[in-house]
């Protein structure tokens, strides 16, 4: 009987319940429980080890991680109050997100390149080396980048526009400011960009014929757009089937400041908001990342997103 008592006390906090239920799914370390719920990791360690010595959770290494799951052979009684907890889990408003999260982390794990990318990137600054910047690699990049055509949307005064035009067959770059269409077009004519075109018009709605670019970027835009989900729709109506649509936006932030000094209409977005909205628009293959966190305050975080429509 203690240790029922033991256990039903380890299950009284939503947020035990919000993580055992996730481990009853998978096995998953400290880190991936962070990134999916977005608790705090010394508050994930604290509960795990509440769970850990009711007996519901043990944890395994492999290398330099543990993993936790919920416990093997914990008994008739335990089995049980596990799936009561995974039953009650799903009626706490974060368990929806706490799901998409948990898909993209399992998805992630097959997805060796991209481990392997962070970790690079995580690495890159730490040793001085002459000539060696990103503004070298984006340069060394853009020459891999294939002859296609590419609607970047929300373009604002078109600099990723200009670099992929000196590349790509086509490039439509699309802003909603009359002025900066108008000196976009005006500058991409004096570097001799023909294949670049800037369009007057806005996010929900790009001016594109549908299935006509390869290629759909909205970098660092969504966060503008008075829709953003009808601004996906807007991406997957334009690209060609196995287009793929690329997204550089904020991690969702309490920057409320930002509205004023940068005119967001969004205080960015939540990974597992932005999975249902482009699976909602009928994309597949979605893959979110974290790729970069300002040093300075207030920290923003970058994502990025690509998904693919189907061919």
């Amino acid at each position: 009987m203690a240790s029922t008592l033991k256990s039903l006390r380890a299950l009284s906090a939503p947020s035990r319940l919000r993580l055992l239920a996730l481990l009853n799914e998978s096995e998953l370390t400290v880190r991936e429980l962070t990134e999916i719920t977005k608790m705090r990791q010394s508050g994930i360690s604290m509960h795990l080890g509440q769970m850990q010595e009711a007996g519901l959770v043990e944890s395994s290494r492999d290398g330099k991680n543990a993993y936790y799951r919920v416990a093997r052979d914990n008994g008739t009684d335990n089995n049980r109050l596990v799936e009561l907890a995974a039953a009650g889990a799903v009626e706490i408003p974060e368990h929806a997100s706490d799901c998409v999260n948990l898909k993209r982390i399992l998805e992630r794990r097959e997805n060796q390149d991209l481990v392997y990318f962070n970790h690079v990137a995580g690495r890159f600054d730490s040793v001085y080396g002459p000539g060696r910047s990103w503004q070298a690699f984006g340069q060394l990049l853009l020459r891999l980048v294939p002859e296609i055509a590419v609607a970047d949307l929300g373009s604002g005064e078109g600099l990723l526009s200009e670099l992929l035009a000196r590349k790509c067959k086509r490039v439509i770059a699309v802003d909603n400011s009359e002025k900066i269409v108008k000196f976009g077009q005006a500058k991409a004519g004096r570097n001799g960009l023909d294949n670049l075109e800037f369009r007057l018009g806005d996010l929900q709605h790009p001016p594109i014929d549908d299935a006509l670019v390869d290629l759909a970027i909205l970098s660092q835009a969504l966060h503008h757009a008075e829709e953003p989900a009808q601004a996906i729709a807007g991406a997957f109506r334009i690209l060609k089937p196995g287009g793929q649509l690329m997204i550089l936006d904020l991690v969702a932030h309490k920057f409320e400041q930002a509205r004023e000094l940068f005119g967001d209409r969004w205080l960015g977005f939540a990974e597992s908001e932005l999975h249902c909205w482009l699976e909602s628009a009928g994309f597949g293959a979605v893959d979110i990342s974290v790729v970069s966190r300002e040093e300075e305050e207030p920290h923003f975080e970058t994502l990025l997103a690509s998904a693919t429509r189907p061919a």
